[in-house]
């Protein structure tokens, strides 16, 4: 096989491996922090971290080794917008909360049967791609062309080796220390601890991320065939497996698309194997309009914020991309938004 064709097959079952995961274990950051923030469980948020550790320690590894060069990622880039990268995550942020979860757990909750989720991949995909190539482009393009900035330092072992430091002891000093602090924080929970399925969880998704880094970034390596470095993410994906679908004719699979595919499939076989499978709908046309809604600001946000809550706050976060963690706190500040405070949003009932 080519590396292209190696490539497809690797999303396609790091995606089936997430989906089934993802159903099993409940992996969401939307209900990781609305657990820790509103109900005081602290485990789905334990299970994130570890996630990111996980992530964090084996894709610096591979960077480390030479084996996957992530500076050819969109994450490692010499320009971007600050601005436009945080804004683009509170929409995000905001948006998950208005559909009760990200792109991601959107697929995985569609293959239990979960119509809502339909609805949200949906709009999400056209949003998204209104934003990446339509309507919505250009206002997007003017806004990075008027904020963007140009640094040598796009990382945090960057910043180290600004300081001072060799490029490899930068890099493994921040992945030992931002990866070790992820993981305690994980341990130090005596819940957690007691809790193997979420362990398992965070485990095997922290290495699903350095899995999709091996397959693009070496298995894909072709000089005269290459594949974009990149790893698990879903705003961009979910756009092009829509368009794909619609308009195969012509185009062809790529990593992004099949690991869409593959994730559905995973929750799919997974709900029908466990009995999970169970069809559901809205309840009121009120609730699809904020579900739609969110999915719209997610799509928007995260083609701006160029990914997730998995595209930034997993792949990116590896990485120790600055752009990375500016995108990621916006998430987290318009999760919050969502989820506290005066723009809180309210439950269906109360609203």
């Amino acid at each position: 096989m080519d590396s292209a064709t190696i490539v497809v097959i690797s999303g396609l079952l790091i995606g089936f491996v997430y989906g089934s995961v993802g159903l099993l274990s409940g992996f969401c950051l939307l209900s990781s922090l609305r657990g820790f923030w509103s109900e005081g469980d602290g485990r789905l948020v334990r299970t994130y971290a570890l996630a990111i550790g996980v992530a964090v320690a084996m894709t610096q590894l591979l960077a480390a080794g030479g084996l996957v060069d992530i500076g050819k990622s969109i994450y490692l880039q010499p320009s971007f917008s600050a601005p436009v990268m945080f804004f683009g995550g509170l929409l995000f942020g905001y948006g998950m909360v208005l559909s009760n979860g990200c792109g991601s757990r959107a697929l995985v909750l569609l293959g239990r049967g979960n119509l809502r989720s339909f609805v949200v991949v949906v709009v999400l995909a056209i949003f998204a791609q209104m934003t990446l190539k339509g309507l919505i482009a250009p206002s997007r393009i003017a806004m990075v062309g008027a904020s963007q900035t140009t640094t040598t330092a796009n990382s945090v072992p960057a910043v180290l080796a600004g300081a001072g430091l060799s490029a490899t002891a930068a890099r493994m000093l921040a992945a030992s220390i931002i990866s070790a602090a992820l993981i305690i924080f994980a341990f130090a929970h005596p819940v957690f601890r007691r809790s193997p399925g979420q362990i398992a969880a965070g485990l095997v998704i922290g290495l699903l991320v350095a899995a999709g880094w091996f397959a693009t970034g070496y298995l894909g390596a072709d000089d005269f065939n290459p594949v974009p470095v990149t790893s698990l993410t879903f705003i961009a994906p979910i756009a092009d497996a829509l368009q794909y679908v619609m308009l195969s004719t012509g185009s062809s699979l790529n990593f992004g698309i099949v690991t869409v595919f593959g994730v559905f499939a995973g929750s799919l076989v997974t709900a029908l194997l466990t009995g999970r499978f169970q069809l559901e709908g809205y309840q009121s046309p009120r609730h699809m309009l904020r579900s739609g809604g969110g999915a719209a600001l997610m799509g928007i946000g995260g083609v701006m914020a160029f990914g997730c809550s998995i595209g930034q706050g997993l792949t990116g976060f590896s990485t120790l991309a600055l752009a990375s963690l500016i995108a990621f706190a916006g998430i987290l500040v318009g999760t919050a938004a969502g989820l506290r405070g005066a723009l809180r949003v309210r439950p269906l009932a109360a609203a």
